[in-house]
């Protein structure tokens, strides 16, 4: 393909997926006046669950909302108390029970849905749209070809593949696919838990809970509207072969129960008082390190470039950050794909640093002694006055949505 920046128009972009990479990328470009259509699978913003709170890091999600002008926004959205941290095991005995510092630790929270709305209503109308599954992309010189569900075809000079784990733009620039890293996480909500489950709430407070046990993790994020995960060692294909009807809340407590048939009541109350929806995520990592060569024409961001497992905290970070460090690539002048070249070589940096301690990570909290590394963790951190680990926040779904 021919260099874009050599000529004086601008190039027509193409950004697939509305997650947070491509939303935040796109409201940057807006910004300095340039045109960019973003193609979304889903039917509309709220077709989908979003997954539950984000911690926004300030070395680069923060930056990234900055940069998109939104950051007031997000400072208005974000939720108070949510930065404490309980540690407990199977016993419900309580390791750690560290409030929320005064004026936080620099990683204010906010719900995946709201970031994401904010990021959807800064976009011009009709940039969205909204329906559009991509099937195939295929090089058109110049430029590609995108073909869609409903067999319309559309061309870009410019493709970004902002569609999450299973992207159908990475092929285009590495065969390489995620793995299942030998964890299956299954999610549930508790909705208006302080007047309906009070012992729950009391139980996960307002923070981050973490329990911990033989392999086994129940937690996440409290608060009023609880979003929860039970993490635990099975094959890849358990949610599918275990017979469990995942529709029927019944048949999914049940499966759920017998994984957690020695924990104390107060967790195993979790599930049984939990929403009627309940959703089995087994979790897929690309390989940590993976790496290409810039193919013209074509880049990724968010979880289509490094998909790891939630065990870091990192996904929806690098989401942003990946978002707004290829708005600047694109609006920098000079060669576009000498620009994208540079970009991409940086994010895949910084994607295997977090890809490594989200592996070592998954290690640490699935052991038979755990929950005491962690433990000894966060000792020390709130012992040095600060709360720096990416392990803040364990459960955050970066999966697909990004």
């Amino acid at each position: 393909m021919t260099s874009h920046t050599n000529t004086n128009a601008a190039p027509t972009i193409a950004i697939i997926g509305a997650g947070l990479s491509g939303l935040v990328c796109a409201r940057i470009l807006q910004r300095a006046g340039l045109a960019v259509t973003v193609y979304e699978a889903d039917a509309d913003v709220a077709a989908r669950q979003q997954g539950g709170d984000l911690d926004i890091h300030s070395d680069t999600g923060q930056i990234a909302l900055r940069q998109a002008g939104l950051y007031n926004e997000f400072l208005k959205n974000t939720i108070a108390g949510a930065e404490a941290v309980r540690i407990m095991d199977k016993t419900a005995h309580v390791f750690i029970d560290h409030p929320e510092a005064a004026g936080g630790h620099g990683r204010p929270e906010i719900k995946r849905t709201v970031l994401r709305e904010l990021l959807v209503d800064s976009l011009e109308s009709g940039s969205i749209h909204w329906g559009s599954k991509v099937v195939a992309v295929r090089p058109a010189e110049p430029g590609h070809e995108l073909e869609f569900a409903d067999g319309t075809v559309v061309h870009a000079d410019l493709v970004i593949g902002a569609d999450g784990a299973w992207s159908k733009v990475r092929p285009l620039l590495t065969p390489v696919d995620p793995a299942y890293v030998g964890i299956t996480m299954v999610e549930i909500r508790i909705s208006d838990s302080a007047n309906r489950h009070p012992d729950a709430r009391a139980l996960v407070g307002d923070g981050s809970l973490f329990a911990l046990s033989d392999h086994r993790y129940i937690g996440g994020h409290g608060g009023d509207e609880m979003a929860l995960g039970l993490g635990f060692r099975v094959p890849e294909d358990w949610s599918t072969a275990s017979g469990v009807d995942w529709a029927d809340a019944a048949s999914a407590r049940t499966a759920l129960l017998a994984e957690f048939g020695d924990w104390a009541t107060p967790f195993t109350d979790l599930i049984r008082n939990c929403n009627d929806t309940i959703w089995p995520r087994p979790i897929y990592a690309l390989p940590t390190g993976t790496s290409w060569e810039h193919v013209p024409g074509v880049t990724l961001a968010g979880d289509a470039a490094h998909v790891m497992s939630p065990f870091a905290g990192e996904g929806a970070n690098l989401a942003l950050i990946d978002g707004a460090d290829l708005a600047r690539a694109i609006l920098s002048g000079g060669d576009l794909d000498a620009s994208l070249a540079d970009y991409e070589r940086k994010i895949i940096r910084r994607g295997a640093k977090s890809a490594a301690a989200s592996a070592k990570s998954l290690d640490m909290l699935f052991n038979d002694k755990a929950p005491k590394q962690l433990v000894r963790m966060f000792g020390t951190m709130f012992l040095l006055g600060r709360l720096a680990s990416p392990l803040t926040r364990l459960f955050r779904r970066t999966e697909s949505v990004d």
